[in-house]
């Protein structure tokens, strides 16, 4: 379906953005290519080729010694622990800022016209509140959760509790921005047919909002886990534990082929995960 404004921008102006867009996108292509110093042949230089050698061939055999294996699963579970309260956490974070940062719901459409009309009061209120929390979405998805992981060491110390403040801020930010998306891409028609039965705002939310963008809700979420699952493993690398740290040690003590156990089991974890978020979606 085409959107009504995008029909009633005349053709010749949609043309003239086309060409505009393009010429822009190549210039920032050839530009970053540049600035990035971007150079594929650095793969075949005669050092590069002998330490990329070395690094895949000390590699093999992997590291399946029972005794390993036993050392690893401590720092696998830690890892899915640290990506579960993560994500639970960032939840609880992103899901009333993601509330208060739709403008559907906060400032603007027919449920709220009659609350802001005629009451300057709840009008600056509802503002500040939409705009504070847009805002706070912003910093926290801004900073990546490397940087948060970092901030975090320095203030909680080492261990898995920094790593997962971090993915709870980073992500909280990220889910909150999207979820005021989804939330704003709710059909209104069914929420206005809930409030003129007298129905409340939360009663409207629960009944006629909530049920709406559940299943969207929950895929995106289950894909934040999931890619909190591979930022755990990489937060370790600052100390936040995990298989992360497990890996920084090995790297650290050129055991290459402890390094390729351990992103085997990172890469089973990541599988696992992918097909439990796609079995709780078939249920949906």
């Amino acid at each position: 379906m085409r959107s009504p404004t995008l029909s009633r921008i005349p053709k010749s102006e949609k043309s003239l953005f086309s060409y505009l867009f393009a010429l822009l996108f190549a210039v920032a292509f050839v530009d970053g290519w540049r600035r990035a110093e971007v150079n594929p042949l650095v793969f075949f230089d005669a050092e590069n080729r002998g330490n990329l050698w070395k690094f895949i061939s000390g590699m093999f055999p992997p590291d399946l010694s029972s005794d390993f294996l036993s050392l690893m699963i401590r720092p696998a579970l830690e890892t899915i622990q640290i990506s579960v309260m993560g994500t639970i956490i960032a939840i609880a974070i992103g899901f009333p800022l993601g509330i208060l940062g739709t403008r559907t719901f906060s400032i603007g459409g027919i449920l709220n016209e009659a609350d802001i009309q005629g009451s300057p009061l709840r009008r600056t209120w509802r503002f500040s509140a939409y705009f504070a929390a847009r805002g706070l979405l912003s910093l926290f998805r801004s900073i990546p959760e490397f940087v948060w992981a970092f901030m975090f060491v320095r203030a909680v110390g080492l261990g898995p509790f920094s790593g997962v403040l971090a993915i709870a801020v980073a992500y909280g930010g990220m889910l909150g921005k999207v979820y005021s998306e989804i939330f704003e891409a709710a059909n209104e028609r069914p929420l206005e047919a809930l409030q003129s039965t007298g129905a409340s705002k939360l009663q409207v939310f629960i009944y006629g909002w909530f049920p709406q963008v559940l299943p969207n809700f929950v895929s995106y979420t289950l894909y934040r886990w999931e890619c909190a699952v591979r930022a755990s493993a990489v937060l370790g690398l600052v100390g936040a534990g995990g298989l992360g740290q497990q890996i920084e040690i090995s790297m650290r003590m050129f055991n290459f082929h402890e390094v390729l156990t351990l992103l085997g089991i990172l890469f089973v974890m990541v599988a696992a995960v992918d097909y439990i978020s796609a079995k709780v979606r078939a249920m949906l």
